[in-house]
């Protein structure tokens, strides 16, 4: 039971953000239907040698859709449907008599959901892509890491599953309104660099108002502060911190034996940021941070 309980979804199985999509309305209460390649064992996931947690609660079918019989029975799907989900290149589904014009012919109602890494259209629509690619195009990759190194991506959460899956899930909820509301379904066409951009948005007015600078690791939420960074312990092991507001910050400072310490680096002054890094790396070294009772107290 969901809120999304009667809400009839097709999913042409794929890769990553697409699936992701999926597994989102499943969770919700749709009922997700994944059309599967002829051989591919629990989806194309499957193929790869595991069982693909992306694919929790769906039903799946495989139909090879070269095969003009099973095409009718894609449409026939198409025709009892609320949501379409596909992630293939442009002009695959219209290849296949797929594409939006016939099946909303067919359906009017019916929310019609696109995944593609750059989009229908353009110069770099019909190339292939993965999550680090097109967060770096966006400039989120450069913004991630710390200072003197190579930029690090943060698995493929960023661009795949936050920029593609949540952003083709929530337009597909919107259509999904509309389509209620009025009778006439939408293309939601989400693209994974437009989902991305759209993510550094609270960046891009931070640097507008002066208050972040266009260089990695030298800021408030980049591993520039010391106050909100990762450190490492006496056993190997890391802690996160997190002390950005003055009540965590005071907290933090008593876990490490600093509070009222007057000779402790000014958290203000971004200028002295790289000594109070050093003394925050000194007192983590001291703390345990995983195991044992008699490890120091911490924050």
């Amino acid at each position: 039971m969901g809120p999304l309980e009667g809400v009839r979804v097709v999913e042409f199985a794929g890769l990553g953000p697409g699936p992701f999509c999926g597994m989102l309305l499943a969770d919700l209460g749709a009922d997700v239907v994944r059309i599967d390649r002829p051989g591919a064992r629990g989806g194309v996931m499957g193929a790869l040698g595991g069982t693909s947690l992306l694919d929790r609660g769906k039903r799946s079918i495989a139909l090879d859709l070269k095969d003009p019989g099973d095409l009718d029975v894609v449409r026939g799907l198409l025709r009892r449907s609320d949501v379409l989900l596909e992630g293939f290149r442009p002009g695959v589904m219209e290849r296949l008599g797929l594409g939006p014009g016939e099946a909303l012919a067919a359906n009017p109602a019916l929310v019609y959901g696109r995944m593609t890494g750059w989009g229908q259209t353009g110069p770099l629509a019909s190339t292939a892509g993965h999550d680090i690619g097109y967060i770096a195009l966006t400039g989120a990759l450069g913004a991630a890491g710390r200072p003197d190194e190579r930029p690090a991506p943060a698995l493929n959460l960023l661009g795949d599953f936050g920029g593609g899956g949540v952003f083709l899930a929530l337009g597909a909820l919107a259509a999904l309104l509309h389509a209620r509301a009025t009778g006439q379904g939408q293309v939601v066409d989400a693209a994974i660099v437009d989902g991305t951009a759209v993510l550094t948005t609270m960046i891009h007015g931070l640097l507008d108002a002066g208050a972040w600078t266009d260089r990695r690791g030298a800021n408030l939420l980049d591993t520039g502060a010391p106050f909100y960074d990762v450190y490492r312990c006496a056993d190997g092991e890391f802690l996160a911190v997190g002390a950005l507001e003055e009540p965590f910050y005071a907290a933090l400072l008593e876990g490490l034996g600093l509070a009222g310490d007057p000779t402790l680096p000014a958290r203000e002054d971004p200028r002295q940021w790289p000594a109070l890094r050093a003394r925050f790396t000194e007192a983590f070294a001291g703390v345990v941070a995983a195991g044992g009772d008699d490890r120091p107290a911490q924050p």
